[in-house]
């Protein structure tokens, strides 16, 4: 009777041992799944860039001129705005040219005095010539006249004083003689030229020097770009204001393609090499990513060359971790303007 009842309970209430829980078994997967997941993807993480640097102490550069006057003067015309983009030759701005003009007309001048004494001193030669040939024929009379009275007073036919008058009048016409070939050596003497200038008279070469250096001074009271690009601190330069020769007046920035000077940690720079590929990216311009590559590392760092370099010696000196400038080459044509001071991070892969 029992096996029978027994033989009757439904499927379900028979007994079929300990029931298992799934859940307990997914929960204990996830707790150890995820963390070693998380594990597993830092360490990838960690391979996939323990090559890389990167630093976000940067800046863009760009050659900047630095333009001055070659000359001092009043400024009367200003050709130029702030920000405005310039060719090589473009005017910037004009000196007064009223001086120099002054200075050519003053040299002009002094040539033309040095002419005309060159020309005076020609005719002074010539003029020597002549009183040497007059004083050579006074001696060669003299020295036969006092021939001639010597032998009379050996003979005794002429008095003392007519063979002393004619030796005073030979000693006279020598020293006329003497005179006269000093006064042309003199002559020549001015009308020399030096090895320096051969045929050129030295006056009127010194007044062609003072023409030649006022005609330049008038080509500089123009100042022209120097090369293309922007003008930059051009409100320095005002209508009326006084220009000091070689104090700078404004600044171009030009058009070249320009470089990032990023400053590394030192301990980032062991494994760092020129040529290395880089990556740019800029705070002015989000999403804009620029390839480069490693130009050149610094020879010192920035420290070294600061205007009060630290002093270690004392002993109570606090190790500060250095910084070495690293110039990175920007190795294509950014989509958007490089300005110069821009600040940037870079990312330099060290192991290519």
């Amino acid at each position: 009777m029992a096996e029978a009842d027994a033989q009757m309970k439904p499927a379900a209430q028979q007994d079929v041992g300990p029931i298992k829980h799934p859940r307990k078994w997914l929960r204990l997967l996830v707790m150890i799944s995820v963390p070693l997941a998380l594990a597993i993807s830092g360490i990838v993480y960690y391979v996939a860039n323990d090559h890389y640097v990167s630093t976000d102490n940067a800046y863009v550069q760009q050659d900047k001129v630095s333009v001055a006057a070659e000359i001092g003067g009043r400024i009367v015309e200003v050709a130029v705005k702030e920000n405005q983009h310039v060719k090589a030759g473009d005017l910037l701005f004009r000196i007064d040219p009223d001086p120099f003009k002054i200075a050519i007309a003053q040299a002009e001048a002094s040539i033309a005095a040095a002419q005309v004494k060159v020309t005076t001193l020609e005719t002074d030669l010539g003029n020597s010539g002549v009183d040497i040939d007059a004083a050579r024929d006074d001696v060669a009379f003299f020295t036969e006249e006092y021939k001639r009275q010597s032998a009379l007073m050996q003979s005794g036919f002429t008095t003392k004083a007519r063979l002393q008058a004619a030796e005073h009048a030979l000693s006279t016409a020598r020293s006329k003689l003497a005179r006269a070939e000093a006064d042309a050596k003199m002559a020549r003497a001015a009308l020399a030229t030096g090895a320096a200038a051969p045929g050129v008279n030295p006056g009127v070469l010194a007044g062609q020097v003072q023409r030649d250096k006022a005609l330049l001074d008038l080509s500089k009271t123009e100042v022209r770009a120097p090369a293309n690009g922007i003008v930059s601190q051009a409100d320095r330069l005002q209508y009326g204001q006084m220009m000091v020769q070689g104090l700078p007046a404004l600044t171009i920035v030009t058009n070249g393609k320009g470089w990032v000077e990023a400053n590394f940690k030192e301990t980032d720079l062991a494994k760092m090499r020129v040529g290395q590929p880089a990556e740019i990216s800029f705070d002015a311009y989000p999403g804009l990513k620029v390839k480069g590559r490693v130009a050149s590392i610094g020879a010192g760092t920035g420290s070294e060359f600061s205007v009060l370099p630290a002093q270690n010696a004392s002993g109570n000196w606090v190790k500060v971790t250095q910084r070495v400038p690293v110039r990175i080459e920007i190795t294509e044509k950014p989509k958007r303007q490089m300005i110069a001071g821009l600040s940037a991070y870079v990312r330099i892969d060290t192991s290519k």
